[in-house]
């Protein structure tokens, strides 16, 4: 029996000797196995999560995009009365862009080039959500910002033609300027209903208060359409055209008359 069991250490002490000798021998092999499988776990991972996909329609977009309110990354093209026309910019992952752009060379060449020149064309319109502009807004916007101007856009919400956004351009360091904000501080819009959102969500609230902070800060300076309007008037205004307080008066009263009764 003890001859048995050493006979059988051996044995397997011996296939340990093999395979670590022929693992020596094809390291090469099985780093390449082991990186070619890490890479394409990789690539299955981004596809899956669609990080380096480009968006040429608001339909395009996954609706977990629009649900989780993901921020993108764009360049803008155009300024529009009908919002801004941007060029989305998928995340670049280096080596992955690398393997992407090699197996597109392996498809066919036509066909790439048709593909890639229908995608250069379509841009995404972006709506600013929350804000509806005065005369001067559009001409504002296309004095403050670049041509290509990198930005980033927060997904509120979309249609078949447009999405709504808020939208984030950056002013050097950390410091970012929400174009939705800075159109109500510099008195070139007016805070309007959130398209998108549901009216009792949590962040419909949230962002609405923070554009109604900034539209009082321009009735403050009079500045842009508060100018010819004393500050009495334009609070008063501002309250009837509140579509929330309309709506909790008219509650207010339906509680009275049905007291009364």
């Amino acid at each position: 029996m003890p001859e048995r069991g050493g006979g059988g250490s051996e044995r397997a002490a011996l296939a340990l000797a093999r395979l670590s000798e022929w693992a020596d021998a094809h390291l090469g092999l099985l780093r390449g196995l082991i990186a070619g499988a890490a890479v394409a776990g990789v690539l299955l991972l981004a596809r899956s999560l669609r990080v380096t996909t480009k968006f040429t329609s608001p339909l395009d977009i996954p609706v977990e995009f629009i649900e989780k309110n993901v921020k993108l990354r764009g360049k803008l093209h155009h300024i529009t009365e009908k919002g801004l026309e941007v060029e989305h910019v998928p995340i670049s992952i280096p080596f992955i862009s690398t393997i992407q752009r090699k197996c597109g060379k392996l498809g066919n060449k036509r066909h790439e080039e048709t593909c890639t020149e229908g995608q250069s064309e379509r841009l995404l319109l972006i709506r600013l959500a929350g804000v509806e502009l005065a005369p001067g807004g559009t001409a504002w916007l296309q004095r403050e910002l670049l041509p290509k101007q990198p930005l980033w856009f927060q997904l509120l919400g979309r249609d078949s033609s447009a999405l709504e956004c808020l939208v984030l351009v950056h002013k050097g360091g950390f410091l970012s300027m929400c174009l939705n904000e800075e159109l109500l501080r510099q008195g070139l819009a007016r805070a309007a209903r959130i398209e998108g959102l549901p009216h009792h969500s949590h962040l419909y609230w949230k962002l609405h208060k923070r554009l109604l902070r900034a539209e009082l800060k321009a009735v403050k300076k009079n500045k842009g359409i508060w100018k010819d309007q004393n500050y009495s008037e334009r609070v008063q205004e501002r309250i009837s055209s509140n579509k929330f307080l309309q709506r909790l008066k008219q509650f207010v009263s339906w509680v009275r008359s049905s007291t009364e009764r």
